[in-house]
């Protein structure tokens, strides 16, 4: 059994015998759901919502694990894990987010994320995942290991990370893409806002916005120019 800290006890990252968390995603109520479940399992350092701010509190705290949204409001993740992983290598990321897109995947995995895993993993699941990640392991959602394995051994991992030269495609916002990607599976507007952590109304507005920059003018010619592009 441990026993109170005394002056001379060493003091460090891991002194509680926890693993130390630090979550970055730009919704504060999906951050108070995350620190929530993780609660008791792991000790949560520290919390942000943009790229920017992440860097400078992950550099400061230096967290075991850090759980990661690929996409924030200053950036993608993956810029995050470059830049801190150039100064401190040690600390490991573990990707948590609602997007499934190869490109999402493969960007981070590229920057140096251990792992990648969905929205829709279960508290237990995810206390599993970062205690694996931060024990050196690679953790990734069911649905996209094989994937992943799969895209790295065929050498396409350089291809999906390089821009896509679609001038349609290129003119839609991230949050934009992940709309159009579920509209594409079918998804209805409520299960887009549920899986996104948006309202519908956003939803819709996501939407018009795409109709609108693609000259489309239903969601069923939309959900043929997604099958296009292989984007569903």
């Amino acid at each position: 059994m441990t026993g109170p800290a005394h002056a001379s006890d060493p003091i460090g990252p891991n002194a509680s015998g926890k693993t130390r968390v630090f979550i970055v995603d730009d919704h504060g109520m999906f951050r108070s759901g995350v620190k929530s479940e993780l609660s008791g399992d792991v000790d949560i350092v520290g919390e942000a919502a943009d790229v920017a701010p992440a860097i400078s509190e992950i550099s400061q705290c230096l967290p075991d694990v850090v759980l990661l949204d690929v996409h924030l409001p200053g950036g993608g993740g993956q810029e995050v894990v470059a830049a801190v992983k150039a100064a401190h290598p040690e600390v490991k990321f573990l990707a948590l987010s609602a997007s499934d897109a190869p490109e999402d995947v493969i960007a981070v995995i590229r920057a140096g994320a251990r792992g990648y895993v969905t929205k829709t993993i279960s508290g237990t699941e995810l206390v599993d995942a970062v205690r694996r990640v931060a024990a050196g392991d690679a953790v990734f959602s069911p649905r996209l290991a094989g994937f992943v394995l799969d895209a790295f051994a065929a050498g396409a991992a350089a291809e999906l990370d390089r821009p896509s030269f679609d001038p349609e495609l290129d003119q839609l916002t991230a949050r934009e893409r992940e709309v159009l990607r579920l509209i594409a599976r079918g998804y209805t507007y409520r299960e887009v806002a549920r899986e996104l952590f948006i309202s519908v109304k956003t939803v819709e507005s996501h939407v018009s916005s795409v109709l609108h920059k693609l000259q489309l003018s239903s969601r069923h010619q939309l959900t043929r120019w997604a099958a296009e592009r292989r984007l569903t």
